[in-house]
């Protein structure tokens, strides 16, 4: 069900209390990310009350939501006017929010060609550490105030305040779409795909499933008729993508432990014993492997990579080094000096 309703003034108050009884908050919408970092022990903060759709204009390619709207509300009224999320993020779940999507920061297939959630966010609201709503960036891209700390809310998992509303630059939808399958293995198709991206290909997602290099193709018609006939390969019904997407293809049903692999796209897919898929052309990788964190993150990180596994628990995301934790702390100081904002959900010093 759609609904509109101004929270803020109620989540304020529920914040302000927490500072005041030194009390950590537990900040979520529908918790459909909760296998990602840390365990939080504290008072929750549900989001969901907060919602609707404060102002949208097709013509101006910008939406501006409460953080407690779904995600399906918000791909239903682009999707009416003929535009998306570039991003594709996934939901992992039936009431995903738009606040929980820009504080995980996932993405989805199409992200190497369209760019990353942090990408499309023009301005957010949030209550930070001192009991106060800051506006930070706004609705429009010239609007430069702001703007990267804005971005600095996108995969900060609610460690830096609570997002009560959030600005979107949002893209038309392609003219054609279609998507095909190829026979071959994952180092040739690694090959091939750095070829293809020296081509005027217009390939919006690329990912081996161990045996088959499945592609989207999206564009004017005239283009997307000219790749496939080039590619050939089988038809390939597009809902792989959402199925890829939502970790809803049998890879994801077995019952091994789920790695995410950040690296490079050149590296060789047989880095690690296990069943894999490479999506984002090779630079994602999910893993299924019972080797040890260790040694995952140590082959990762000798790549230039990093690695997350997708069950909670304290050393889920990779941890954060040390060049950069004493930006972390500094940011942290900055935006939550009591540290009552989802503390450890991304490591112990925040």
């Amino acid at each position: 069900m759609q609904y509109d309703h101004d929270n803020s003034a109620d989540l304020l108050e529920q914040v302000n209390y927490a500072l005041n009884e030194d009390i950590p908050l537990r900040i979520q919408g529908s918790n459909s990310k909760h296998m990602l970092g840390g365990h939080v022990s504290g008072e929750v903060l549900d989001t969901r009350i907060h919602r609707g759709i404060v102002n949208y204009d097709p013509t101006e390619l910008v939406i501006t939501a409460r953080a407690g709207t779904s995600l399906w509300e918000i791909e239903a009224a682009l999707d009416h006017a003929g535009q998306m999320l570039p991003f594709e993020p996934p939901h992992f779940g039936p009431d995903a929010t738009v606040g929980g999507m820009v504080a995980s920061g996932l993405s989805g297939p199409r992200r190497p060609w369209a760019g990353a959630v942090r990408d499309y966010v023009l301005g957010v609201q949030v209550i930070i550490g001192n009991g106060k709503l800051l506006r930070f960036g706004g609705e429009v891209m010239k609007n430069v105030a702001g703007y990267d700390l804005s971005r600095l809310m996108a995969g900060s998992f609610g460690t830096l305040g609570v997002i009560t509303e959030v600005s979107l630059k949002v893209l038309p939808k392609p003219r054609a779409s279609a998507s095909l399958s190829l026979n071959m293995d994952p180092a040739q198709a690694l090959a091939n795909l750095a070829r293809w991206g020296q081509q005027p290909i217009p390939i919006s997602a690329a990912c081996h499933d161990g045996s088959l290099l499945h592609l989207r193709i999206e564009g004017g018609d005239g283009s997307v008729k000219s790749a496939l006939s080039m590619l050939g390969g089988e038809p390939l019904d597009n809902g792989f993508w959402r199925d890829l997407r939502e970790h809803e293809t049998d890879f994801f049903k077995s019952a091994e432990p789920l790695w995410r692999l950040s690296l490079p796209s050149n590296v060789s897919p047989y880095i690690l014993p296990g069943k894999q898929i490479l999506d984002w052309g090779g630079s994602q990788r999910w893993l299924k492997t019972n080797e040890s964190a260790d040694a995952i993150r140590e082959v990762v990180e000798h790549l230039g990579g990093h690695a997350t596994l997708y069950a909670q628990g304290d050393s889920s995301l990779h941890p954060i080094s040390k060049a950069l934790m004493k930006y972390q702390k500094n940011l942290k100081n900055q935006f939550d000096p009591q540290n009552i904002f989802n503390p450890g959900r991304v490591g112990s010093e925040a």
